[in-house]
């Protein structure tokens, strides 16, 4: 029995406690061995690290791996004592080699590098580092010229169908009238020529078609005059209606340069890059658009006139169109400058990874040197 004041203790109780007190001592000891063993497994096998092409974050050209992202990593993995072998995805296949819980743990990437923004929906399946840039989701449009407003306006589809309805009702009008009145009407069909016997009747129909009617009274024949009479009546409505489909065609193209809110999207051509943040984007804010599975291939259509305004990360649409602009392309195109939803990039990870501490601190320390900011004004300017 041992007596400590108003404490009493038998000899079992006091080793009991004593062997619990050196258990638990012992436990604290190992766990710490155990957790310092695994941060130097981390560090010192060679880590599996999955890369997604996406200019100018991460570039792949003949099995050379360059870009922002790439270079940042790279200094951060060198400064953390890291070694690493690259491995190409695609980005959402990416993203499935790190986060897909039912693949084997040593089937999965440890670290995903490329321009994927942080959301909640991944972040249910994937851990992500801080954020090593900050963008935002924007719009690229053709600009408008005086001459490209005239030379979309005429081609049209909208204009051409017109036009041809006119010519094709012109020629039948004048057709008519020339078979009633080429024999009597001198004034209205004089020429001798071939070609003016072609072109008079189609002068004729045209002015019926557009300018509205000719008087009856300058025909001969009662046939005419009453033909006449009535195309009096509908070459009103007809007139109309050739020029509202004008003045709508008109509309349209003259609203591919003016884009200010998201609402003006609604009715064009609008494209974004197949299962990104800024198809959700656009698909949670009733926009209809058209995908493309990468940015060369939405850019193109943009510049073709296939799509009127694109929309994408602000980042890579900007360095896209400038890098184009320097090999003498997408002349026209601009990127608008209106933010519609921030967007993060930052290096992917498995969830609970015990690299992410290390990456963060690292991050921390590199963004804000003077070389880093160097990297940035290379790749987008001012």
């Amino acid at each position: 029995m041992y007596d400590f004041g108003m404490l009493k203790f038998s000899t079992g109780d006091y080793l009991r406690t004593t062997i619990r007190l050196i258990l638990i001592a012992f436990s604290l000891t190992f766990g710490s061995f155990a957790l310092a063993a695994q941060g130097d497994d981390v560090t010192a096998k060679e880590l599996r690290v999955a890369v997604a092409e996406c200019p100018p974050f991460v570039m792949i050209e003949n099995g050379q791996y360059s870009g922002l992202a790439i270079y940042l990593w790279e200094r951060i993995g060198r400064e953390m004592g890291l070694s690493w072998k690259y491995t190409e995805y695609p980005l959402g296949s990416m993203l499935e080699a790190i986060g897909n819980k039912d693949r084997k743990d040593q089937d999965l990437a440890d670290v995903g590098i490329s321009c994927a923004s942080v959301t909640a929906e991944r972040e249910e399946l994937i851990d992500f580092s801080h954020s090593f840039n900050e963008t935002y989701t924007a719009i690229a449009v053709r600009q408008t010229t005086l001459w490209s407003a005239i030379t979309g306006f005429l081609t049209s589809p909208q204009v051409l169908h017109a036009l041809l309805i006119v010519l094709g009702i012109a020629v039948l009008i004048g057709g008519v009238f020339y078979l009633l009145e080429h024999r009597t009407n001198k004034k209205l069909f004089s020429s001798h020529t071939f070609i003016g016997r072609i072109i008079e009747p189609i002068i004729v129909g045209l002015m019926f078609v557009t300018s509205g009617p000719i008087r009856f009274y300058r025909f001969k024949t009662l046939t005419a005059r009453v033909l006449a009479t009535i195309l009096t009546l509908s070459s009103t409505f007809l007139i109309a209606a050739i020029t509202a489909v004008l003045a709508s065609s008109f509309t349209l193209n003259a609203m591919t340069t003016e884009v200010k809110t998201l609402d003006d999207l609604r009715g064009l051509h609008v494209g974004a890059l197949v299962a990104s943040t800024s198809s959700a984007f656009l698909t949670g804010n009733g926009i209809t658009h058209q995908t493309r599975p990468s940015l060369d291939a939405l850019v193109n259509g943009l510049d073709s006139g296939a799509l009127d305004a694109i929309v994408s990360d602000a980042a890579f649409l900007t360095y896209r169109i400038n890098q184009g602009k320097q090999q003498g392309k997408f002349k026209s195109l601009t990127v608008l400058p209106y933010e519609l939803e921030a967007q993060n990039y930052a290096f992917i990870l498995k969830q609970d990874s015990p690299l992410r501490e290390k990456i963060n601190l690292a991050l921390l320390t590199e963004r804000v040197q003077r070389d880093w900011r160097d990297k940035l004004q290379q790749y987008f300017g001012n």
